[in-house]
């Protein structure tokens, strides 16, 4: 299992981020998943610190954490070089 954890700028600060940092946490079956998904999340403006762990990753109570895999954001998997 990988995990492709990033901080959502837009996201954080409002909403059910208010006064905390927006962390969205996809999980992946293989490397090259994760590879996949950590160039899209590159491609995204929005989205800060991407990197790929091999370990589950644990935020404390600043943090709104997401999680999602493939079932919920099947589009992450896929190149999406529109997303720029």
């Amino acid at each position: 299992m990988y995990y492709v954890c990033m901080t959502d700028k837009f996201m954080s600060g409002w909403g059910q981020a208010k006064n905390k940092v927006n962390k969205l946490v996809i999980e992946c079956d293989t490397l090259d998943e994760a590879e996949i998904v950590e160039r899209n999340a590159k491609r995204r403006g929005e989205m800060r610190y991407v990197n790929i762990r091999s370990t589950k990753p644990y935020y404390n109570s600043s943090y709104k954490v997401s999680r999602h895999d493939k079932t919920d954001y099947a589009g992450w998997f896929t190149d999406r070089p529109e997303w720029r």
